[in-house]
């Protein structure tokens, strides 16, 4: 009997091309064993293991190019430009949700009349020294508060990519920020936003503007943001640093911790590709199985 495979089953079906192929004993398997995508075999020594037939590499095949021509231009790109950071050995998130701190508008003091001690210390400066103890133990007055820590608001950031350095040591993680851009519309609209462009330097050492050769100039972008171009198609063209950005130190706040440390990082093809269980080959099953079951 027919049925529509989900999504679940599509899972279903990686997991098991991914892993030694021990079976779940559910319904999911039932139902992919009756569609004919998978197939139970037993060793001589009874070991049962599930490996996918022709047509459910095909199924898994065709759900990937599915998944490929869903994704937009940007997306791909974005999934491009975060393949070449793991290559250089940092660790990537898109995507994220970030809080940052902006300074608040700044504004002018209210005029307000001299107190007793300041009036004392626009004095003479010998005058100045005996009267402040006096001023400070017996004047009415209470001396002014220290100043206010400056205020600030907050801002969600999302940048496409966010990176650190693949290092367990806190100063080297060299935090960046990859804005990716694939019209000129999105970069021109991104630009006016003074704001959005703070919250990201605010998370970062360094902040970074990738779209494709052509979009942009370099003069139209701000001196202290890098720029990376994309020459040729998004699938197999190249990356060309065009300007480096301007480094600055950043330690990275506590909720960008708990933030990160919630979120997943992207993972390189052969990571998504390599198998989970064992290295793969005739013995893989046995290599893997319990002990007590040989």
């Amino acid at each position: 009997m027919a049925f529509k495979l989900s999504r679940f089953h599509r899972t279903r079906l990686m997991g098991i091309w991914r892993s030694a192929g021990w079976p779940c004993k559910d319904g999911l398997e039932i139902d992919l064993l009756a569609a004919g995508l998978v197939q139970l075999h037993t060793s001589a020594e009874g070991h049962e293991t599930l490996k996918l037939t022709d047509a459910g590499i095909q199924e898994l095949a065709e759900a990937r190019q599915r998944s490929q021509r869903a994704l937009s231009a940007h997306d791909r790109l974005a999934q491009r430009f975060a393949e070449q950071l793991l290559g250089s050995g940092r660790i990537v998130w898109r995507e994220l949700a970030l809080r940052a701190a902006l300074e608040a508008p700044s504004q002018a003091p209210e005029a307000t009349s001299a107190a007793p001690t300041e009036v004392l210390a626009s004095s003479s400066a010998p005058a100045a020294e005996e009267a402040a103890p006096l001023a400070r133990l017996w004047s009415d007055q209470e001396l002014p508060l220290a100043p206010a820590p400056a205020p600030h608001t907050w801002r969600m950031a999302r940048p496409d990519l966010f990176s650190v350095r693949n290092t367990s040591v806190a100063r080297y993680l060299q935090p960046m920020v990859h804005e990716i851009k694939f019209s000129r519309a999105d970069l021109l609209s991104d630009l006016r936003h003074a704001a959005k462009r703070e919250a990201y330097e605010w998370l970062c050492e360094a902040c970074y503007y990738v779209f494709p050769a052509g979009v942009a100039k370099a003069n139209e972008i701000p001196e202290h943001l890098g720029i990376w171009l994309l020459h040729g198609p998004v699938e197999s063209g190249e990356f060309e640093l065009l300007r480096p950005a301007r480094h600055q130190p950043c330690t990275l706040p506590f909720a960008v911790w708990m933030a990160l440390s919630k979120a997943s990082p992207v993972r390189s093809e052969a990571e998504r590709s390599q198998a989970r269980l064992g290295d793969g080959g005739e013995d893989a099953s046995e290599a893997n199985a319990p002990e007590g079951l040989e």
